[in-house]
């Protein structure tokens, strides 16, 4: 068998084209985003044989992903921690109508938030939506789990939530390939009325959902995944999972004498834990992301046996673990301190040389001086790095598209002029609806859209708006001689400036778009077309 090193992102990317998937669909975001990549430089894209698109947002990969399960054949949705909040409609959904074809969301989570605006843990959406939950422990893991996914999946009739964490994602390791399945054949659903969640019927497909639990409960007890290693010693009992168990096991290089639970699948395998309750004195729980077994374990009165973990102090409340963490709570002596020399200076992130957002913020920060600070409402992307030095030229950042509703509603109570800066890909990702609620108000704000033509934040990815920004923003109802294309360069500078400060006067709805394409890709594409010409 052929063994090659991948990410654990490629592992799972990999495992999906051999496990027979026709389509992937994603919206980029760390640490999701190689999967995706991963499939679109693969032979079985380029051929032809397997869809693979970056879409306008996690909502919309969860429903195209469903349409492919609808025709019968194997899909995949991928993104990061965050949009699952953005797909929760959708992946909410999806458990009532079951599936045809297998179907298997993938989320990365990012605790320590490292590229994040929150470390929230995905497994409670699975336990939301009442669905298997894979979490694996290695590269390996992940490959071998995506074949046992899809067709849980359909034996199951409910999507797959595929769990990963930042550390699993973008490590590297050997897998050992499997065998390749082939893709299945398009069938449409038995029941026509199955993706036909009118309430009478979606009563009925709930109460099936209720049904498969104990099937679904069982899977988690036989599969293979969940693993009871024995210990001598019972006064302590360890119940791990995911990525976890490494930083556990990292610790004990001569092996380790108190019995280990390892979870890698979800509903939790309630006899296995039930065993090592009643074997072990006391319980320690080491998860990575938040503290959802052990909540479990000590119940509403936690009155029980002795539980450590993060709730009492044993491990850190927030951010990932490690296996130094790990050793703490041991009370092991650490053998390497791990400090920063001093010779190292912190260095916080910037603006690329050459960015052309510099040069649009540089404007508006000399237009907004005449009104002072707390006025200017960003988003998320590269351009939010405008919060820090030198330019600290924006106030808020909270979610995807929220810059313009933020700005929407302070003005709508008084604070005019309000300033809204959004990216060209965050804007058709979730920045359409809150621009037409403005419109529909017409809200007193200046929304500057910075098309840098791709979307840079998760390393150039093609953006949805390139090309359409202008249509776009006429189509919601934007006036003609209220929307701006802007050259954000130097040379520009005072005539941007007079632009800016033009628009700011207006009560209604203005549009700005500072347009120059990312440095990043630029170089990219200037490197590339030179390689083409030797």
């Amino acid at each position: 068998m052929q063994k090659i090193v991948l990410l654990g992102d490629e592992a799972i990317a990999q495992g999906a084209l051999d496990a027979g998937v026709s389509a992937v669909y994603a919206y980029p975001g760390t640490p999701s985003t190689e999967i995706t990549e991963f499939v679109l430089r693969s032979k079985e894209h380029k051929s032809g044989a397997v869809v693979a698109t970056w879409t306008a947002n996690e909502k919309t990969s969860v429903e195209a992903a469903i349409g492919v399960s609808y025709v019968g054949k194997r899909a995949m949705a991928c993104m990061k921690h965050v949009g699952m909040n953005v797909a929760a409609d959708a992946f909410m959904n999806a458990p009532i109508t079951g599936v045809n074809g297998g179907l298997v969301i993938v989320s990365a989570d990012d605790p320590g938030m490292h590229s994040s605006q929150n470390e929230q843990d995905s497994r409670y959406y699975g336990k939301f939506a009442q669905i298997p939950i894979l979490e694996p422990v290695n590269q390996q893991q992940a490959y071998d789990m995506m074949p046992y996914a899809f067709e849980m999946s359909e034996r199951l009739n409910v999507p797959v939530l595929i769990r990963i964490t930042t550390r699993l994602a973008h490590s590297r390791a050997g897998v050992v390939m499997g065998e390749k399945r082939a893709q299945n054949p398009l069938s449409l659903p038995k029941n026509p009325r199955q993706f036909v969640l009118l309430p009478s019927i979606a009563r009925q497909q709930y109460h099936m959902l209720l049904e498969n639990m104990p099937l679904i409960e069982s899977e988690s007890e036989k599969s293979g995944f969940n693993t009871y290693f024995d210990g001598a010693n019972k006064k302590l009992g360890i119940l791990t999972t995911g990525i976890a168990f490494n930083y556990l096991m990292e610790n004990f290089d001569d092996g380790i004498e108190y019995p280990v639970l390892r979870i890698a699948q979800y509903p939790v395998p309630r006899k296995m834990i039930q065993r090592l309750y009643d074997e072990c004195e006391t319980i320690m729980v080491i998860e990575e992301g938040y503290p959802i077994i052990e909540e479990g374990l000590r119940g509403i009165l936690d009155n029980g046996k002795k539980i450590l973990g993060r709730l009492d102090g044993t491990l850190p409340r927030e951010g990932e673990l490690n296996p130094t963490i790990i050793a703490k709570a041991f009370s092991f002596e650490l053998q390497v301190e791990n400090t920063i020399p001093q010779v190292v200076t912190p260095r916080p992130p910037a603006l690329c040389a050459g960015c052309p957002h510099t040069d649009s913020y540089n404007a508006l920060n000399i237009v907004m001086e005449e009104f002072g600070k707390g006025r200017v409402f960003a988003d998320i992307g590269c351009y939010t790095l405008a919060a820090l030095q030198p330019l600290e030229a924006i106030n808020t950042c909270v979610d995807m598209g929220a810059s313009i509703t933020m700005a929407k509603g302070a003005a709508d109570v008084g604070l005019v002029p309000a300033v809204a800066v959004i990216g060209d890909s965050t804007f058709t990702h979730s920045g359409i609806t809150g621009l037409l609620d403005a419109i529909n108000c017409k809200s007193p704000i200046t929304v500057m859209i910075l098309d840098n033509g791709t979307t840079g934040m998760t390393g150039g990815q093609q953006s949805q708006a390139t090309g359409k920004i202008e249509d776009i923003c006429l189509g919601l109802g934007v006036e003609k001689e209220h929307i701006h294309v802007l050259n954000p360069i130097r040379k520009y500078h005072d005539e941007n400036v007079a632009i800016m400060k033009q628009e700011l006067k207006y009560k209604g709805v203005s549009v700005i778009i500072p347009r120059r394409e990312c440095i990043i890709t630029l170089g990219a594409r200037i490197r590339s077309t030179q390689s083409e010409k030797v």
